[in-house]
């Protein structure tokens, strides 16, 4: 099975470091962010973890839960939460997925069906392809995948760029440019008139006969 955005995220039931979750149950009526990781006590995840700990306060002020999977069982993220604290100054809050069976990993489309039905003996470079980012929107569906090298820790300031874009131009029918953040001038869309655009944005400046920018609309 091979993930594309607007496709619906693929439901699951899953024990956590919360509990047991129903994930489209547990998305709710909101937006959720799922990131992954190849296996526990590794030094870039480690970093990862914390990092996300930090900034969960701005996930949440947008709607988004924040929730996170690795390959190894979970009495074994509960271990690894204390290295985190010592590493980064951060407490991990949000739930931890166990996939020891990689269960959840081969539906994500980030591991091979021929992977095997056990997290023991794997090593991180056998699951170096468990390193992605799903955002999922309100209706299930799958609305950006990131996927990162083992060696190269992730950005959240570009994720929360990105869930900042996606939010607004749901919302609207706007895109964002290039380096876009809040605040900046947005695209309108070609299924928008000029006519319309008058009415829904005021004035607006013709850069090329496709692209029309304008004034970032109240969220």
């Amino acid at each position: 099975m091979s993930l594309r955005i607007n496709d619906i995220a693929p439901d699951f039931s899953a024990e956590t470091t919360a509990g047991t979750i129903d994930f489209h149950d547990w998305i709710g009526d909101g937006w959720a962010v799922l990131f992954s990781h190849p296996k526990n006590f590794t030094p870039v995840c480690t970093t990862e973890l914390g990092a996300m700990a930090g900034i969960e306060g701005e996930f949440r002020k947008r709607g988004v839960k924040i929730i996170g999977i690795s390959v190894d069982p979970v009495d074994s993220h509960t271990k690894w939460k204390a290295d985190i604290r010592t590493a980064t100054g951060f407490d991990v809050d949000y739930p931890l997925i166990g996939d020891k069976d990689l269960k959840v990993a081969k539906l994500y489309d980030m591991l091979p069906a021929a992977a095997g039905e056990s997290s023991e003996g794997r090593t991180p470079a056998d699951n170096a392809t468990v390193r992605s980012v799903f955002v999922i929107g309100p209706d299930k569906k799958i609305k950006l995948i990131l996927t990162y090298p083992m060696t190269t820790g992730r950005n959240f300031a570009e994720i929360l760029r990105a869930i900042d874009s996606i939010q607004l131009t749901s919302k609207h029918q706007v895109a964002t440019p290039a380096n876009w953040q809040q605040g900046d001038d947005v695209i309108i869309t070609a299924a928008v008139s000029n006519e319309d655009a008058i009415a829904r944005f005021g004035a607006f400046d013709t850069v090329l006969p496709y692209l029309r920018k304008t004034k970032q609309p109240a969220a």
